[in-house]
């Protein structure tokens, strides 16, 4: 069934998604968004005129686009990513706090990370579906290439910085190339060059040190570091079973910082209880297999990777929101997929999703 009709549940999936996301976002955000600006429904809203819209556009650009026009522009698509990436350190970036992930050109913003989601995969996908060269198994055609630009573009995310960011999309892009065929010697080497490199990195970097501390000791920073995660553990605990009901949450108003970004998932948990969470595991569970069942039934390489790639990173960024809210690993700051509020997020996973739908049809 996931197989034969993957389209359709991606698509059935996805609007229950977005559907529920809106009905979340209405519950979490109207406490801010009356404190704020007097209007409980702006958030809500916002999302809806500015960020469906464009996730509407992007739907139907990734599901019609022709997958050979896709592929043929693959490259272009990810040096201009590239060079919007570095354009967050120039006076066209927004700086919020210690992060420079934003841009904003005559009053639109964006953030070119996310935007890495769509463009690395479909690039990598690409370059592995060589029928020319030997990208799987041989070293100089093959795994130095795909080390230097995965180093490039995990540097340029690492410096904003946007660490979960890394780790969504380089965790994904292994998967890939492990799919592809390349030598467990390969993925054993990247996989081993990459835990150093995010060893040092957490070593050296306060803040993340802070997190990774407090993620073993709860009591370690409890007004600091570990605040953010321990208010939604009380969140998610207060849910119990069937929840305290829609609209109800006493934590959007009280003590859970971010309740319509990163911490979005604790304030579901709480209205709809154990029973609401397991719901939300199963529907990005079916979607993620969806992806790779249907990948199973595409016509080319390129459209088989694409979406093991695409179907990876959603499911594994649903993974690490959780996770990280319920205090299963450290903090990460990561959105939900199509809960969280945000336009650039939910843009491109809807782009996304056309481009899955689009790949199981034709590619």
């Amino acid at each position: 069934m996931l197989r034969k009709n993957a389209d359709t549940i991606i698509l059935g999936i996805a609007i229950l998604l977005i559907v529920i996301g809106f009905a979340v976002l209405g519950s979490a955000s109207s406490p801010w968004g009356k404190k704020q600006f007097h209007d409980p429904n702006y958030f809500v809203e916002r999302q809806l005129l500015f960020c469906l819209t464009t996730g509407l556009f992007g739907f139907l650009a990734g599901m019609f686009t022709p997958p050979k026009f896709i592929r043929k522009i693959s490259l272009a698509a990810l040096i201009l990513n590239i060079c919007l990436l570095v354009l967050v350190f120039t006076p066209f970036g927004v700086q919020d706090k210690t992060s420079s992930r934003w841009l904003e050109i005559k009053g639109v913003s964006i953030q070119p990370s996310e935007l890495l989601k769509i463009t690395f995969i479909i690039y990598i996908s690409s370059w592995l579906a060589s029928a020319k060269r030997d990208r799987k198994t041989d070293v100089w055609e093959g795994f130095l290439p795909f080390l230097l630009i995965s180093g490039l573009v995990g540097f340029l995310l690492v410096i904003q910085p946007a660490t979960s960011i890394v780790l969504i999309l380089m965790a994904a892009t292994l998967i890939v190339y492990f799919v592809s065929g390349a030598k467990l010697s390969f993925i054993a080497a990247i996989t081993m060059l990459a835990l150093i490199a995010f060893g040092l990195l957490i070593a050296f970097t306060p803040y993340r040190l802070a997190r990774f501390v407090t993620f073993f000791n709860k009591d370690a920073d409890p007004l600091g570091a570990s605040f953010q995660v321990n208010q939604a553990m009380i969140a998610i605990g207060s849910g119990r079973i069937f929840g305290v009901g829609y609209g109800n949450s006493t934590s959007k108003i009280i003590g859970l910082p971010e309740p319509i970004s990163d911490s979005i998932f604790a304030i579901a948990a709480e209205e709809f209880g154990f029973v609401g969470v397991i719901f939300f595991i199963l529907l990005f569970f079916v979607l993620t297999l969806a992806g790779f069942f249907g990948s199973l039934e595409t016509k080319t390489k390129f459209g088989k990777f694409a979406m093991i790639g695409f179907s990876s990173i959603i499911g594994i960024q649903a993974f690490v929101n959780m996770a990280a809210i319920s205090g299963m690993i450290p903090l990460t700051g990561t959105p939900l997929p199509f809960i969280s509020y945000g336009g650039t997020s939910l843009t491109v996973f809807m782009t996304m999703l056309g481009l899955m739908v689009n790949f199981y049809r034709n590619a």
